[in-house]
């Protein structure tokens, strides 16, 4: 981005950015044929004027006027009628492109590595995907083929001019350079207003969704008054970067208009003075002339207006490529698709680290057997949560081996992988739909017949049918139609009905209420049956029925055993946080 910074266009960008129009040549070449159409006809009403004028308004025919007349108004038509078709197919063309910059950046960003989004503002990549998308939309609907449009007709404006008086030519020429200095100065500092625009848009999105989003919290603490002041400040720096472009455009048209007021009088006056000393210049050329410097003009003055559109469409493209062209996917290279799998796991001297040379998994080597059911237990920031993020490939770990019935799991496609995994964690993600729609994930493969069977057998049902519309419930955004023990219920039904073959529950029961906890403890029984199961508790109780207890400290496993075999070692990790827990 700094790169580009100032710079009039971006040509390497803008050629990213019209891969995208491939698809639609038939629609590109159209605008560009309406386009043409359009600038000629926009030029030739002046030039029939200029005839009328000269050889029968002065003259007094009266019949050859009114087929003039005829003629100009048919050229009005016709130049509407390309102005139309102009117009539409321009926006056409922005609509489809947009769209397919959407779902290709969409597409990226769902399969972006966990520590991309650790490192990204949610705001930001909302106003990327739904502010910057649509801003490129006005790169076709109001920039580059307006901006096309006006250049051709300046261009047929010249040659008519050079071709009907030369002298007079040289006068709307002589003003030029003053409308191009001015409008090439306007436009490398609207370039680089326009970048200071939409960070600022940027940082007031992610500013406004995550306090709304932490509403709660602010209120919680009281920190209305703060954020307010914050949010007063940050608005304040987005309405400055605005009037920064108000401040260029304020100089740019004023300048632009007493041009074009200047050349009017410079044309009267001195095409005047020949039509009274008969010099060759007639009423009709100087009709011409006035009309056709406003054209020449009125362009220059729409371009930069235009190229307004065109530079914030151009700086929201290069924030988008940024987006599609950061690499930070998981590397999907995988051939096999297991359909069935055991479920056996194995880490063999794993190392990972979220921070280069800041390890959290130390060598980690663990072996799960199909069907065993394993807790991790250990201090914060021990390393528990890591194992199992590795394990469904969220993030990437640095070196060792980790192996699923005895694949590596690089070697697995990584839907096949993460169909068979499924995690429900204590912080527990509902839609703003229904109770069905949660539970499925709006898989219409999944009928509600499936789900309330499933709900009976794990021993949700009734909760669920005491909702006000049962399944159909809609639980609002993030589900705060729901108390945390029942949000939880629902993320276990959810994995119920998934059916995986490794089952994880990271601190699934750490928060839940009373009501609810006898119901997730039967819940938990049913749904870890048969399957591999990785349990992450703060709550030893909840996991001294475990197969084994695998215990961890500052990244590395430091005792492995049942319950009864942890309690025996005498100053041992597990039976100090084990008392500590149920000293009381």
């Amino acid at each position: 981005m700094s790169k580009t910074k100032g710079k009039i266009f971006d040509f390497k960008l803008f050629k990213k950015l019209m891969d995208f129009v491939s698809p639609y040549k038939t629609s590109y070449y159209l605008v560009m044929f309406f386009a043409i159409c359009l600038s000629s006809f926009s030029i030739l009403t002046p030039y029939l004027l200029k005839i009328t004028v000269d050889d029968y308004i002065t003259k007094k025919d009266y019949e050859g006027m009114l087929v003039y007349l005829g003629l100009m108004f048919v050229t009005l038509i016709l130049e509407v009628c390309f102005q139309f078709l102009f117009v539409f197919y321009a926006n056409f063309l922005g609509q489809r492109v947009i769209k397919d910059l959407r779902v290709s950046l969409f597409d990226k960003v769902i399969n972006f590595k966990m520590s991309y989004f650790d490192n990204s503002a949610v705001g930001r990549l909302v106003t990327r995907v739904v502010n910057d998308i649509e801003t490129i939309a006005s790169i076709f609907s109001q920039g580059l083929f307006m901006i096309i449009a006006d250049f051709m007709k300046m261009f047929l404006v010249i040659v008519i001019m050079l071709v009907v008086n030369w002298r007079l030519s040289l006068i709307v020429f002589s003003v030029l350079p003053i409308i191009l200095y001015a409008t090439r100065l306007f436009q490398k500092s609207m370039k680089i207003a326009f970048e200071e625009v939409r960070k600022e848009v940027a940082n007031l999105n992610s500013f406004v969704q995550e306090r709304i989003s932490g509403m709660k919290i602010v209120q919680i603490f009281h920190r209305e008054s703060f954020e307010y002041k914050t949010f007063v400040g940050i608005n304040d720096k987005h309405k400055k970067a605005w009037i920064k472009t108000v401040w260029f455009n304020s100089i740019f048209f004023p300048i632009a208009e007493i041009s074009t007021s200047v050349t009017i009088g410079l044309l009267v006056w001195y095409g005047g003075l020949n039509v009274i000393s008969g010099e060759g210049v007639t009423l009709g050329i100087i009709f011409l002339f006035i009309q056709m410097s406003q054209m020449l003009f009125r362009p220059l003055r729409q371009i930069a207006d235009k190229f307004n559109s065109l530079q914030m469409g151009m700086v929201s493209t290069s924030r988008i490529f940024d987006i599609l062209e950061t690499n930070s996917s998981i590397s999907d290279l995988g051939c096999l698709s297991p359909q069935n799998l055991e479920g056996s796991i194995s880490f063999n001297d794993v190392r990972f680290s979220y921070i280069p040379n800041e390890e959290v998994l130390k060598g980690i080597s663990l072996k799960v057997n199909p069907g065993e059911k394993i807790a991790i237990v250990g201090p914060t920031g021990a390393g528990k949560s890591s194992i199992i993020n590795l394990i469904s490939r969220f993030y990437e770990f640095q070196s060792g081996q980790i192996k699923i019935d005895d694949i590596p799991i690089k070697e697995i496609k990584l839907d096949s992988l993460r169909r068979h995994i499924c995690t429900v964690s204590q912080d527990v993600f509902l839609f703003a739909a229904s109770v069905y729609d949660n539970i499925t994930l709006f898989n219409p493969s999944i009928k509600i017949e499936e789900v309330v069977s499933a709900a009976k057998i794990i021993g949700v049902h009734d909760f669920i049918s005491k909702l006000p519309e049962g399944y159909y419930y809609n639980v609002k955004e993030r589900g705060v139609m729901l108390s945390s023990g029942q949000r939880q219920l629902i993320a276990f039904l959810r994995a119920y009905i998934a059916n995986p073959t490794i089952l994880v529950l990271d601190e699934a029961t750490s928060s839940i209420d009373s009501d609810s906890e006898e119901l997730i403890q039967k819940a938990t029984a049913k749904i870890t049956e048969g399957k591999t199961s990785i349990i992450i508790a703060h709550r030893l109780e909840t996991i001294r029925r475990a197969d084994r207890i695998i215990v961890m400290d500052e990244g590395q496993i430091v005792e492995e055993g049942s319950h009864e075999d942890l309690m025996k070692i005498k100053s041992g990790k597990y039976s100090q946080l084990y008392n500590i827990q149920f000293s009381s």
